[in-house]
């Protein structure tokens, strides 16, 4: 009845597992008890659980992002701990089978689970406001689309506690995550917890590339859009011709463990390296996917601050849709040991060098914002200025490793670890730090502490240098990838100077945490009044903060790129209509939340193969798409009168807050 699921799976013989298990459950039952003491659960259930208005969803996204954060970094402080000491006699406190699990979870979870919903969040939150738009092209299919990456989250913490997860690497290579290598369900684990998720993520590629195509204001042409918009477009572009070859690869993946089928399997005509070869085609856009949005964070955060116009926004453009086209023929980078053959790894190697042009245009793009402007050293801007100095590191490195030849050496190595890392943290996660600083107060309606938020920005960034340029050396030194114990004592300094960056990153993350806390508790002495030091940042800036649930009472005509600065230069920024029109909006559903519950239920079933729960978990999400699908009643009409209502609660919040900032001084 109940499949492969037996009290063994439980792993109540791994002490690490069960004191993180015993925290999770207190801290549980903790915070389903404040919910229940102060009375939340109806404002939680209509306010945010069913809503379908994307600033809502996007701050979500966001939560979600920040809570993964902390596993995925748990991960990798016990990654550091073992290395640190797991020298000679001393094997560490993980055992080889723990470890692996450890650095497989720790790569799924950062790129998918915390880089994804960050980029994910932000973009719900900007998009729409940025395109002077009312809401996404499809309201209800971003709730179902969080819903779904919802229960891709959910599953891969469910693998601590019941059952175990993959020890494959976070790609999952066969035939190491065949059968009968990996007999067990943590490969189903990871089949399952991305394969749902990366559902979710298609179709949010879908809406978003509909809701920039169809919904922007009148007037914004497609070269008035504003820079981030133009990285979001296409970094949804990537994502609909990406993600559908990563569906169809775990699929085959799936066939092959589930029915015995042998698509890349050494016998009867299967092909291991057929996989590698799928999964990098996603793999490597999944990299632009990530870092796209970053960069036209950047461009927002360098204008805003230099005080200046974005130079070369045109070439800006062409040079974000000529990453977009490359990215799809330099996969094979990451496997040139395959043993393909010259001519291939030479057309991949010049490939891989032409696309690092593009890229290091953007970096002078932003250099020459700068130069000459009256720069204004926010978190953000800290963030930007790391980010210019870590990502070149790593695109230089990333130049010697498109050397086939280089490669072939470096390949298994720490130097690839090192590479990759100063790739992805110094250019995604540093961009998304900026976007979250630089957007809070729009989402919020108040500031962060400055003060605490460079603090936070500099551990990152000394503590990303002192972390991974140790293992730069190391992998010169011969120490390959994937180790969890080593025998040559000469590593072992460089693996404590790496211990202790990962703790300066720590000191960052616990500042940023603060930071949150204390801007909560002083939300209310830090209203934010949009007072930016340059008025040309774009339309998201025209509306209150936090925007009402309808976005614009007006939809505005844009009439030049930078739309804001327009409205002000003509004293129309502050002006609001006398006259107020009905508002057509989406009603919040409780279906997104039930495909989510059944969602999670077909999940489940299919790792642990109880067939009669997946039958009716598969029928219960089937009938209830049915029945919304009839449903009429899913729209209503904001009356004028509430909408005006409204706008002059927000005029009187924003006088207030004029009135209290000049108290101060």
């Amino acid at each position: 009845m109940f499949g492969k699921l037996t009290l063994d799976a439980i792993p109540y013989h791994e002490p690490i597992l069960v004191i993180t298990f015993l925290m999770a459950m207190l801290g549980g039952i903790a915070l389903l008890g404040a919910i229940t003491y102060y009375g939340k659960w109806k404002y939680l259930w209509t306010e945010w659980l069913t809503t379908v208005d994307h600033k809502k969803i996007g701050v979500m996204y966001i939560v979600i992002a920040l809570v993964m954060l902390f596993r995925g970094f748990s991960d990798a402080v016990m990654m550091r701990t073992q290395l640190m000491i797991a020298e000679g006699d001393n094997h560490g406190f993980l055992p080889p089978h723990h470890y692996d699990q450890v650095f497989t979870a720790h790569g799924v979870i950062m790129i998918l689970f915390m880089s994804m919903p960050l980029m994910v969040g932000l973009m719900n939150i900007v998009v729409p406001l940025q395109i002077g738009a009312r809401d996404v092209a499809f309201p209800f299919l971003n709730a179902v689309s969080f819903w779904l990456f919802a229960i891709g989250v959910v599953l891969i913490n469910m693998s601590l506690f019941i059952g175990e997860f993959a020890q494959t690497g976070w790609l999952a290579y066969p035939p190491l995550s065949g059968l009968a290598y990996s007999p067990g369900v943590g490969v189903d684990y990871w089949i399952w917890s991305i394969q749902i998720a990366g559902i979710g993520t298609l179709l949010t590629g879908v809406n978003f590339f509909v809701t920039i195509m169809k919904m922007r204001a009148p007037g914004m042409t497609l070269m008035r859009m504003p820079v981030f918009i133009w990285t979001i477009l296409c970094t949804n572009i990537l994502i609909i011709a990406a993600f559908p070859v990563l569906t169809v690869t775990i699929a085959l993946l799936t066939l092959d463990r589930y029915l015995g089928m042998h698509f890349f399997t050494n016998e009867l005509g299967g092909n291991q390296m057929m996989y590698v070869n799928l999964i990098w085609v996603w793999g490597h856009p999944e990299v632009y996917i990530l870092v796209l949005p970053a960069f036209g964070i950047f461009s927002e955060v360098v204008a805003t601050y230099s005080r200046k116009r974005l130079f070369g926004y045109t070439s800006l453009v062409w040079a974000t849709a000529v990453i977009t086209i490359l990215s799809f023929i330099v996969w094979l980078h990451h496997f040139f040991t395959m043993g393909a053959g010259a001519n291939v790894n030479a057309f991949f190697g010049i490939a891989t060098m032409i696309i690092s042009i593009p890229t290091g245009l953007k970096i002078f793009n932003w250099l020459f914002t700068m130069y000459r402007g009256r720069i204004t050293f926010s978190p953000s801007i800290i963030w930007t200025i790391g980010f210019l100095v870590t990502f070149t590191i790593g695109g230089m490195t990333g130049v010697l490793l498109a050397v086939p030849g280089a490669d072939f050496v470096l390949h298994n190595s720490l130097f690839l670890i090192a590479h990759f890392h100063n790739v992805i943290i110094g250019g995604v996660v540093f961009g998304y730090l900026a976007g979250f600083v630089y957007w809070f107060p729009k989402a919020f309606g108040f500031t962060l502490n400055e003060k605490i938020g460079k603090s936070a920005a500099y551990c990152w960034i000394l503590g990303f240098f002192v972390a991974f340029v140790p293992l730069y050396i190391l992998g010169f030194m011969g120490m390959t990838r994937r180790l969890n114990h080593y025998d040559n004592p000469e590593w072992q300094p460089l693996l404590i100077v790496a211990f202790i960056g990962m703790l300066i990153i720590g000191l960052g993350i616990f500042l940023q945490v603060a930071q949150l806390f204390f801007g909560f508790v002083n939300k209310n002495k830090n209203l934010d009044i949009s007072g930016d030091p340059w008025d040309g940042r774009t339309l998201e800036w025209s509306t209150s903060s936090p925007p009402p649930f309808y976005n614009f009472a007006v939809i505005p005509h844009v009439h030049s790129r930078d739309a804001f600065w327009r409205m002000k230069e003509k004293g129309t920024a502050n002006n609001h209509p006398t006259k107020y029109a009905d508002i057509h909006m989406p009603k919040n559903t409780g279906v997104g939340v039930v495909i989510g519950v059944f969602g999670l239920a077909f999940g489940f079933a299919f790792i642990w193969q109880i067939w009669w729960l997946v039958a009716i978990s598969l029928l219960a999400m089937v009938v209830t798409l049915i029945i919304r699908s009839f449903d009429n009643d899913t729209d209503y009409y904001v009356p004028a009168a509430e909408v005006e209502r409204i706008e002059n609660l927000h005029i009187q919040a924003k006088a207030n807050a004029h009135q209290d900032l000049n108290h101060v001084k």
